[in-house]
């Protein structure tokens, strides 16, 4: 199995330090290129595609070997022993928030510093905990996506991307959802809105800084703050931006955001 083949990965930038991407669900390496140009310099740049999503090779998905979000982990650590990384700076969006943090903690010395956006680490309430979704919603999105999953991707792809103003990033997003292989979205989305990973963020050691959003429908500011007050060594910026893809819709703040935690790192380049 080449495993560079496998998640497509690409490297680009002229730095040493690795500064590797994972993509949020529904989507592929593309949703980074207005972040990438701004660390280009400084940095060994690695982009992949989650098996199902983008130019990956589908033929190496099967529903049991991708059965919990902790595959998806082992495929980021797959990638980062492939290329000999080492101190790696790790930047996962939305449910790969969750799944960068589950392969911090089962690998931690390979990772230096993790930048979390739009993460959760549950979408459903529960009796002492806000996720975004009442149970009875969760049920509901899933049943819209088992019946007819381009009519939820159409639905849905504005409610996530939020930005209203800027109704061709949601189209972006349709189009996205539309090309994935719909059997894998369809259980990548099992996995992500039934997911509680509640109990693993006081697990993780590596430093991490939480980007959040003024106003997410899939990610309240609620969420960030359980994320920040329960993960060890964190940090939480609640940025201007709304909705859930910051690194769409606010591309500057969120990379401003982001030099500013890894201002030690870009000084010893």
């Amino acid at each position: 199995m080449d495993v560079l083949k496998r998640n497509n990965v690409t490297i680009t930038g002229h730095g040493e330090t690795p500064l590797l991407f994972a993509h949020g669900y529904g989507c592929d390496q593309n949703m980074w290129r207005y972040i990438t140009p701004a660390f280009h310099d400084d940095y060994k740049i690695i982009l992949f595609d989650h098996v199902g999503f983008g130019q990956s090779d589908v033929s190496e998905y099967t529903p049991k070997k991708y059965g919990s979000l902790h595959a998806y982990a082992n495929d980021i650590l797959e990638i980062c022993r492939a290329l000999n990384l080492k101190d790696v700076i790790v930047v996962g969006h939305s449910v790969s928030a969750m799944i960068v943090v589950l392969a911090a903690i089962q690998a931690p010395q390979l990772f230096k510093k993790l930048v979390l956006i739009s993460p959760s680490p549950r979408y459903i309430n529960d009796r002492d905990y806000t996720g975004g979704f009442a149970r009875e919603d969760i049920n509901g999105l899933l049943e819209s996506l088992d019946s007819n999953y381009l009519a939820w991707s159409r639905a849905m792809a504005p409610v996530i991307m939020g930005n209203a103003q800027k109704p061709e990033l949601a189209e972006e997003l349709i189009n996205s959802f539309c090309q994935s292989n719909e059997e894998i979205a369809r259980n990548f989305a099992y996995l992500t809105f039934l997911s509680d990973n509640r109990g693993d963020l006081k697990k993780l050691r590596t430093p991490s800084l939480i980007l959040q959003c003024q106003d997410d429908v899939i990610a309240p500011q609620e969420v960030g703050q359980y994320m920040h007050q329960n993960l060890p060594n964190s940090s939480l910026i609640v940025l201007e931006a709304t909705g859930h893809c910051p690194n769409l819709s606010a591309p500057a703040e969120t990379i401003a955001a982001m030099q500013d935690f890894l201002k030690p790192e870009m000084a010893a380049v």
